[in-house]
């Protein structure tokens, strides 16, 4: 079962049904794909509770989702394939960002290239 992927769909569903909040189970790496996203304000915010004893997270969505997804396999990236990979994921190059799991920690494509940094595709977002 793969978290990311089930939150990422969850998200994309409530989007094109015009819904304003959505809940997900939670992890770390789903954490910090939404702080991502946050950043980029693709979601408003979202916070952390607990549901019994499991932790779940309730995000307030913004309606400036076209498309969501998870990459899988997951490539690994030097700095000089980026291009390649957003032309193949984003329909436009200053129109969405790839989520991108670096060394440095998770960040977008556009900041990866600026520290010259590779890393392992994780989801797409525009």
């Amino acid at each position: 079962m793969d978290m990311l992927s089930d939150s990422l769909n969850k998200i994309k569903v409530y989007e094109n049904r015009g819904k304003y909040e959505c809940i997900v189970s939670s992890t770390k790496l789903v954490k910090s794909v939404l702080e991502t996203m946050k950043k980029n304000n693709y979601i408003k915010d979202f916070s952390e509770f607990k549901d019994g004893k499991f932790s779940k997270i309730k995000i307030t969505l913004s309606k400036k989702i076209n498309d969501i997804g998870v990459i899988k396999p997951r490539h690994a990236v030097k700095v000089d394939d980026y291009r390649k990979y957003e032309t193949r994921y984003i329909p436009s190059r200053d129109f969405g960002i790839l989520i991108v799991s670096t060394p440095a920690g998770i960040m977008t494509n556009k900041d990866a290239k600026s520290l010259k940094s590779g890393g392992r595709l994780l989801a797409y977002v525009y």
